[in-house]
């Protein structure tokens, strides 16, 4: 199992990220101290980065953009992210980070 903390809530579950903004490309970069590092393509400007961080995560998760929403840290690099109808494993699985 990838070290990225992830916390099991009713509604699904809910893991830090760490968002570099402004990147050439939006990819999934790994795991840094417990939390997914996500390249992001958009800039930190009017909400922008964190549209763009939610789009695309649903979009590799399957699953539709109001499943995902940021519950924390709007507006810092650290983000924690809730994913409704996803269980730790499904998680893992569709972000390639099981061993």
């Amino acid at each position: 199992m990838a070290d990225l903390c992830i916390r099991e809530v009713d509604e699904g579950v809910v893991f830090a990220a760490k968002v570099v903004p402004g990147s050439s490309r939006t990819a999934i970069c790994g795991v840094l101290d417990g939390m997914l590092k996500v390249k992001i393509s958009a800039v930190p400007e009017k909400g922008k980065a964190n549209q763009c961080l939610v789009g695309f995560l649903a979009k590799e998760l399957g699953v539709k953009r109001n499943a995902v929403r940021i519950v924390s840290g709007q507006s810092r690099p650290v983000k924690d992210v809730q994913v409704s109808g996803v269980t730790t494993e499904a998680l893992l699985e569709k972000l390639n980070l099981n061993e």
